[in-house]
């Protein structure tokens, strides 16, 4: 279906001194010094990029540039082969030594929670307490491919944990602390680490969570665990002893010495993380993704697009079970400051997050769409309340940000600031569709596809479209590719889940828009839960604004139910307390539906529902309700928030008839 692309405003132009002091101009007067070319935009600039695929990662290997022993022989060994391309081949690093580049006084880590004091770390003192740690796990024999785990809340120790490992060649991988036990051995069981470090609890909305009895649980049902480091974060001095091969995190430090770590130097495509897809319909992908991919892929979009520097400070509001704290943490690379909290961003009330923005003069603030919707919808105003003089750039992802969550930013926070929405996925642990500091900014558009990603958007018969909605795909190999999935030895459920759609091309499974005009691109919501009424494709995502925009609408979930030989629209709402689903606020959803999207968008019903599930990192579960109400299973639901809101989709008798 065409969609019309009338004449738009931009809500953000930058100034030309943002402009000129922006590394990706850096770059740009770079390739050209170096190439000989005349690039002066970044539409040329990104063409450049995929059109000489190996020159562009070669120039910002360089530009960065990577600590290395061993330079690669070549970039990419064939550029042609989509999966399993092998990346700067030859080289040998380490993915620690790049983080902990710098050693000197200024701050590299705050740790913010909902209660105590701000924790500061020097990337000096950063080099020894991974150090410490490090000689802890080279006691145990800790060998290069060895997995460590953490179950652990988004604070300095678990930052200092993944260092360690990684710094010997051990593979990292985590869940935060509100996963459930299953949730955590649905992940962990297929890994096996042979060491976790884990907290005694955590804090979240002002109640504390013990999590010792969890972990002993979890201990015992995990054979390959040789040591359980206990964090004390909730308590002083936590109970070890419902705590099989434990010890406590500051016994380690105060026993093992400090200094600079050793660095392993690995070949680039070494494994460096395991993430774990949502697992919500079935048993968790676990990624493997490699340690020179993930380094140049992530400090690519935090040094180019997100335009970090030494003298910022950056914050993701995110836990250590979602990749944007793997994203977050590559800020390190760069010598910035990275702030981390562990709790709720609405405590104790809706401008808290604001405050410690403000309080710790932070530049670069990230969070999911969700919650800025949220404080659209109660009508927050942080930049009437605070001055937020250092914040340059708000960064959203998680779900796609309605155009309203744009206008709120720019009307309620600051207007001179960069809104940065981002899509990608833990699958590549990165950016398909990014931001970019040099270029305006549209209300409800991604700003660009980052530099060597030929993203693209596909129809049906896997050609490129524009002003039209097709599937994300990506249609060259990238760094940050997974190596595999772990257990899938003859790679056939890799291919399966990202090559069979479109041989050869990484189909990413969301439901997309290229502008034509200005390059920017709109996210309907995943395209495994397109809506296909009529032979009409619909994302999900193209009715949330409309629903939640009507008075006494909190929430909504919609899905496509199989009836007849057709699929039919089911919307599921969550009201506010006190308002009734009657025939008057029925009748404002569909008129509201009908002015912000098309008839084609109605929903066949409307139904009332009490919570709406959520995944821990923040996302509206659709799969999973869809496949409740046809009677299909729903496994793994340590993965959700709030699992035990699925029951009252069971058995609806107004979905019958």
């Amino acid at each position: 279906m065409k969609v019309k692309t009338p004449m738009r405003k931009p809500l953000w132009k930058p100034s030309k001194t943002r402009v000129k002091n922006a590394n990706m101009t850096r770059f740009m007067h770079q390739i050209n010094r170096d190439y000989g070319t005349n690039i002066k935009s970044y539409p040329q600039l990104h063409q450049w990029s995929i059109d000489n695929l190996s020159d562009f990662w070669a120039a910002f290997w360089e530009f960065l540039p990577v600590i290395r022993s061993k330079e690669y022989f070549t970039v990419i060994d064939d550029p042609m082969k989509m999966p399993g391309a092998r990346w700067f081949p030859g080289a040998r690093l380490n993915f620690a030594e790049n983080l902990l580049r710098f050693g000197d006084d200024q701050v590299a880590l705050i740790g913010r929670s909902e209660t105590g004091p701000a924790v500061r770390v020097t990337y000096a003192q950063l080099r020894d307490k991974v150090a410490r740690i490090a000689h802890m796990l080279a006691d145990l024999g800790i060998r290069p491919g060895d997995r460590i785990a953490g179950y652990m809340p988004n604070i300095p120790e678990t930052v200092i944990a993944m260092l360690a490992a990684t710094s010997l060649g051990a593979v990292w991988t985590s869940t935060s602390p509100d996963f459930g036990q299953d949730g955590v051995l649905s992940r962990f069981g297929q890994t096996k680490p042979r060491v976790l470090f884990a907290a005694d609890g955590y804090t979240y909305n002002g109640k504390t969570h013990m999590r010792l009895e969890s972990i002993g649980a979890i201990v015992k049902q995990l054979p390959s665990l040789e040591k359980v480091v206990v964090v004390p974060f909730a308590t002083d001095r936590p109970d070890l002893t419902l705590i099989p091969h434990s010890v406590s995190w500051t016994e380690v430090m105060e026993n093992h010495s400090g200094g600079t770590p050793g660095f392993r130097q690995l070949p680039a495509d070494h494994p460096l993380y395991i993430m774990y897809s949502s697992g919500t319909t079935g048993l968790p992908k676990c990624l493997v993704q490699s340690a020179g991919g993930i380094l140049v892929h992530h400090l690519k979009e935090l040094v180019l697009h997100t335009d970090v520097k030494r003298e910022d400070t950056i914050f993701y509001y995110t836990t250590c079970g979602w990749m944007m704290w793997n994203w977050l943490v590559s800020s390190l690379g760069a010598g910035a400051t990275v702030l981390l909290y562990d709790g709720s961003p609405l405590h104790p009330d809706p401008l808290a997050m604001w405050r410690l923005v403000e309080a710790e003069n932070v530049s670069i603030f990230g969070t999911g769409a969700r919650y800025l919707e949220e404080l659209s919808r109660q009508k927050i105003e942080p930049g009437a309340h605070l001055p937020l003089d250092h914040l340059k750039t708000v960064l959203s992802t998680g779900s796609p940000l309605c155009k309203e969550g744009f206008h709120w930013v720019y009307e309620n926070v600051k207007k001179d600031v960069q809104l940065s929405s981002i899509c990608g996925g833990t699958d590549l642990n990165g950016c398909l569709a990014i931001g970019n500091p040099t270029l305006p900014v549209y209300p409800g558009e991604l700003q660009c596809r980052p530099l060597g990603m030929a993203t693209d958007s596909f129809d049906e018969n896997g050609e490129p479209v524009r002003d039209a909605k097709g599937e994300l795909v990506c249609s060259n190999p990238f760094p940050s590719m997974p190596l595999g999935l772990w257990g899938d030895d003859d790679g056939s459920r890799y291919q399966a889940a990202y090559f069979d759609r479109f041989p050869g091309v990484w189909a990413h499974g969301d439901y997309v828009m290229i502008r034509g005009d200005t390059g920017g691109l709109i996210v309907f919501g995943r395209s495994d839960t397109t809506l296909n009424p009529g032979g009409v494709r619909i994302g999900t995502a193209e009715l949330y604004p409309a629903v939640e925009s009507v008075n006494g609408v909190e929430d909504s979930l919609v899905v496509g139910q199989d009836w007849g030989h057709d699929t039919r629209i089911i919307l599921f709402v969550k009201l506010r307390e006190g308002v009734a689903l009657d025939d008057e606020l029925v009748g404002q959803i569909r008129k509201s539906i009908i002015a912000r999207t098309t008839r084609r968008h109605l929903p066949a019903k409307i139904l009332p529902v009490s919570d709406i599930p959520y995944t821990i990192s923040g996302k509206k579960v659709e799969l999973a309700v869809r496949n409740i109400i046809h009677d299909e299973p729903v496994t793994n639901r340590d993965a959700l928030r709030n699992p035990q809101c699925l029951e009252m989709y069971k058995d609806l008798p107004a979905l019958h008839s």
